[in-house]
């Protein structure tokens, strides 16, 4: 069992303690956040027994892991305060702000015999699998089109004049950050790393990135990313094969995913899977790295380069749209 603590008291942390429960394989020991009555009320929900009002106090404790939910631009300093002082880290995707700070991060870990992962559903996911067999059923692939449109529950108080960190630049955050991620790691993931990227967003008043898109080019296959904080996808993201099409209504949770074939038969790959569910994979991999890491080298390997080909993936996409945050990097202090 793997004890742990969590900086942040957000929903995804939450939805984090939730699937760990699940998982079985961690258990919560301590809270951290800057307030301490609100860290208090979370720790009380979840069953934990401590309190940190400082990641100084959290990186001198005896935890041995921790869940980073806190806002992206604080991501690279508080992994690396808990590296240093001995901890296992997964921290909610971008893991870093920039590729360089990604390898820093991961030669401390690496120093240090850590484990050090992104939080992201979608290399944690058992249909993972399911769908790499779906793609060889349906012939040559030829294009893609991965979506990941959902209006921001944070809009309505953009739209009344408050500035929510999502939609915040110095907080290194926006759309491509925070939805975007999820089209890229599938697309890299399946397709290997592109040949070409064009890319392009729209900008808010604030400065932030609310829509954007990405053509990915191979030799013989495009892959079209389309991500959105401002609107509302209707539509499955779909994989074009000249012997069928694989639908997914959920490029960032593999789920109801299904495959149509020319001849206008259908095979059910997936149905629906409760957000815990997927945050206790997430939860079940990372423990099991931690106390099984021969076993899981090649995994652990393989989410390892995944994490940096995708950061650079992103640093490229920002610099082609013109993204830019109010952000140093750790790697240029």
């Amino acid at each position: 069992m793997v004890k742990y603590a969590v900086i942040g008291t957000s929903w995804i942390t939450q939805s984090f303690v939730d699937g760990a429960k699940i998982s079985d394989r961690m258990k919560l020991e301590g809270v951290c956040s800057r307030d301490e009555n609100r860290g208090r009320a979370f720790a009380e929900k979840n069953g934990a027994q401590r309190v940190f009002t400082s990641v100084e106090a959290l990186a001198q404790s005896d935890i041995e892991a921790v869940y980073i939910a806190s806002p992206n631009a604080f991501h690279t300093r508080q992994t690396k305060a808990m590296l240093e002082a001995g901890k296992n880290v997964i921290c909610e995707k971008p893991v870093t702000v920039t590729p360089a700070e990604l390898e820093y991060l991961q030669n401390i870990a690496e120093k240090n015999g850590l484990v050090y992962v992104e939080a992201i559903m979608y290399m944690f996911n058992p249909v993972r699998d399911v769908l790499r067999k779906a793609l060889a059923k349906i012939g040559e692939i030829s294009s893609a089109n991965l979506d990941f449109s959902q209006l921001s529950s944070k809009y309505p108080a953009y739209k009344r004049g408050e500035l929510p960190n999502i939609f915040n630049p110095q907080m290194a955050t926006g759309c491509l950050e925070d939805l975007g991620i999820y089209c890229v790691y599938p697309a890299l993931d399946l397709f290997g790393l592109p040949d070409d990227i064009k890319a392009s967003a729209s900008f808010m008043a604030s400065g932030a990135d609310g829509s954007g898109g990405a053509l990915l080019k191979y030799d013989g296959l495009s892959v079209n990313l389309t991500y959105s904080k401002l609107g509302q996808s209707r539509s499955p993201s779909q994989i074009f094969g000249d012997e069928g099409t694989v639908l997914l209504d959920s490029v960032s949770k593999l789920t109801d995913m299904k495959t149509v074939f020319n001849d206008g038969s259908e095979e059910i790959l997936c149905g629906d899977v409760p957000k815990e569910q997927l945050m206790g994979y997430e939860a079940d991999g990372f423990a099991d790295i931690i106390e099984n890491r021969e076993k899981n080298k090649e995994f652990y390997s393989l989410l390892r380069k995944t994490a940096l080909d995708t950061s650079r993936v992103m640093e490229k996409i920002r610099s082609q749209a013109g993204i830019k945050f109010d952000y140093k990097p750790i790697t240029e202090e």
